[in-house]
C-alpha cells in the first residue's frame, strides 16, 4: 500500500480550501457543513423529552419482515369476494380494461373467482382461506390491511420501491435506515440480517438489503442455514484464531493510519466490520444452531434439516430477535402465480406455497407471544403488489393464474404497537379497486418507522445535495393511524 500516493489522489478542492494558508476556506466550509451533519446511529435516550427531533418513543425494538417474493394472490388468502366467485369465467367489465395495460394479459380476459372456501376466524371474525388452517388460529393477533396499492407493476421496481423508497437502484433499504437510527443491541451480531428461501434471490437482488448512501456498516448481512452461516466469516485452512487476531491487529493499525490521514468514514467502517467478523466467528454459529431447540419447537415450526426452508428461517428470526438483532428480513421466492404451468397456478402452485408458510407463520406469532417478545417485535407479511381479478390465460394456457396488479393488494401486521384482530380497508366487490382507506407504500414505510421510533418526515440523511428519506421528498402525513394501538 503506497499511502503517499493515496494521499495525493485524495486531495480535492475541499482539501485545498481547508489547508490553505489563510484558513478562510476552512472557516466557510465548516459553517456550511455544520448545517448538514449526518445523523449518528444511536440508542434511545433515557427520557422521551430528551429524544432528538427525529426520534419517537420506540414501540417495536425489532422488526421481522416476511416478504413473499413474486406476490401472492390476495383473492386466494385474505380478500374474500363472493361476487367475484359468482362471476367466475364471465367477461371482464370494460371499465377494468379501458386505458390500462397489463404485463401479460391480452385481449378481453375473463373474471376469475377463487376455487377455495373462506370462513371468519377468531373473535375478530377475520376472513381467511382454507389454505391457511394453522395461521387461522392467530387471527386475533394480526391486523389485515386489504387496501394497499403501489405505482409499480414489475417485480424488481416494486420491491425496490417498497424497501428503498425508490424503484431505481441506489437507495438505502428500510433495514439499513432502522439499524442506522437504532444501532444494534448485540455487539457480536449484525443489526440487520437477511434470510432467503424458495431457491432464488428476490427479483430486486441484494439491493433490497443494501445500505445505499448510508455507511456500509448498516447493510444487511445474508445468513444461510447450510454450510458457513455467513460467507467468508470462517478462517481459511491453516489459519487459527490466534493468527487471525494478530492479522486483524496489523490491519487495524494500517487502517487507523489511513483514517487519520484521509478521514474517510468507510475506513472506520472497514475497521469495525473486521472486528465484527472476528466476533461473529463465535456468536453466529451459536445463533443459527437450530439443533439446540427442543423437539416441541421443531414440531411447532415444522423445521427440516438440509436445504434452507421458510420454516427454518422463521425459527432463526425468533432466535435473532432474542439476541437483539434489530431488523430481520425473510424473502420466500416462488409466489409469481401467472398460471403458465402446474407449478405457478392456483390449483397446484398456490396450495404448495401456502403449505410451506402456514405452520411457520402460526408458529412464529405464537412462539413470540408465549416468550413475551411479540409486544416488542413488529411482524410484517407482504408481497410487492397484488394479483388481478381476471384469469391471465397467457398464450391460451389452461391453467388458472393471475397477472400483476398494482391497484390493490393485502398485507398483514402483528406485534409491537399494532392492533389485534383488526381489518383495515376494503376493495370493491370484484377485488379490483380500493373502495375504502386507500393505503400506499409510503404509508406503510412511515408506519414502520413510527413504530420503531422515528418521525419519517424528519429522519433523513444528506446525500448529493438533498436530505434523503425513506419516504421520499413529499411532506404528506403517511401514518396509518387507525391500525395503531
Amino acid at each position: 500500500m503506497n499511502l503517499k500516493q493515496q494521499q495525493l489522489q485524495a486531495v480535492t478542492r475541499r482539501h485545498f480550501l481547508a489547508q490553505g494558508s489563510t484558513g478562510i476556506g476552512s472557516l466557510a466550509l465548516g459553517a456550511l457543513l455544520a448545517e448538514n451533519k449526518p445523523l449518528a446511529a444511536s440508542t434511545p435516550a433515557k427520557h422521551d423529552a430528551e429524544l432528538p427531533a427525529y426520534r419517537l418513543p420506540t414501540k417495536a425494538k425489532s422488526v421481522i419482515f416476511l416478504h413473499m417474493a413474486g406476490s401472492p394472490p390476495q383473492q386466494e388468502l385474505f380478500d374474500y369476494k363472493p361476487e367475484l366467485i359468482k362471476r367466475n369465467m364471465q367477461p371482464c367489465p370494460d371499465s377494468f380494461l379501458k386505458g390500462r395495460g397489463f404485463p401479460f394479459i391480452k385481449g378481453h380476459p375473463k373474471m376469475l373467482g377463487t376455487p377455495y372456501k373462506f370462513k371468519q376466524y377468531g373473535e375478530s371474525g377475520t376472513w381467511m382461506s382454507e389454505l391457511l388452517p394453522n395461521f387461522q388460529k392467530v387471527a386475533d393477533e394480526i391486523t389485515v390491511i386489504k387496501s394497499m396499492h403501489t405505482d409499480q407493476f414489475n417485480h424488481a421496481p416494486a420491491q425496490l420501491f417498497l424497501y428503498t423508497g425508490s424503484p431505481r437502484f441506489g437507495g438505502a433499504s428500510m433495514g439499513s435506515w432502522i439499524t442506522y437510527g437504532l444501532g444494534s443491541e448485540n455487539k457480536n451480531l449484525p443489526g440487520f440480517m437477511v434470510l432467503l428461501s424458495g431457491g432464488s434471490d428476490p427479483s430486486g437482488g441484494k439491493s433490497l438489503w443494501g445500505s445505499g448512501f448510508l455507511p456500509s456498516v448498516y447493510q444487511g448481512v445474508q445468513c444461510r442455514t447450510t454450510g458457513d452461516p455467513i460467507l467468508y466469516v470462517s478462517n481459511p485452512k491453516g489459519i487459527n484464531r490466534d493468527v487471525r487476531r494478530r492479522s486483524l491487529d496489523a490491519l487495524k493499525s494500517l487502517n487507523e493510519f489511513e483514517l487519520k490521514q484521509f478521514g474517510n468514514p468507510e475506513t472506520l467502517t472497514r475497521i469495525n466490520q473486521y472486528e465484527l467478523a472476528f466476533r461473529m466467528q463465535m456468536s453466529v454459529p451459536e445463533a443459527v444452531d437450530l439443533a439446540s431447540e427442543t423437539k416441541e419447537t421443531h414440531e411447532l415450526y415444522g423445521t427440516t434439516g438440509g436445504a434452507p426452508s421458510f420454516a427454518n428461517n422463521c425459527l432463526l428470526a425468533r432466535r435473532m430477535v432474542e439476541r437483539g438483532v434489530r431488523y430481520i428480513q425473510l424473502f420466500d421466492y416462488g409466489w409469481d402465480m401467472h398460471g403458465t404451468g402446474k407449478g405457478n397456478d392456483l390449483i397446484t402452485g398456490v396450495p404448495n406455497k401456502c403449505k410451506d408458510i402456514d405452520r411457520p407463520l402460526y408458529a412464529l406469532i405464537s412462539d413470540l407471544k408465549q416468550r413475551g417478545l411479540l409486544d416488542d417485535t413488529l411482524v410484517v407479511w407482504s408481497g410487492e403488489f397484488g394479483r388481478t381479478s381476471m384469469n391471465e390465460e397467457r398464450n391460451g394456457s389452461k391453467f388458472l393464474g393471475r397477472d400483476h396488479h398494482p391497484h390493490c393488494y393485502t398485507i398483514w401486521m402483528a406485534g409491537g404497537g399494532i392492533k389485534k384482530g383488526f381489518s383495515y380497508g376494503q376493495t370493491d366487490e370484484l377485488g379490483y379497486f380500493i373502495a375504502e382507506n386507500k393505503t400506499s407504500v409510503r404509508d406503510l414505510q412511515s408506519t414502520i418507522l413510527h413504530l420503531t421510533g422515528f418521525e419519517a418526515r424528519k429522519f433523513k440523511f444528506p446525500y448529493q445535495g438533498l436530505d434523503q428519506r425513506l419516504i421520499g421528498p413529499a411532506d404528506e402525513d403517511h401514518l396509518i393511524k387507525d391500525i395503531l394501538v
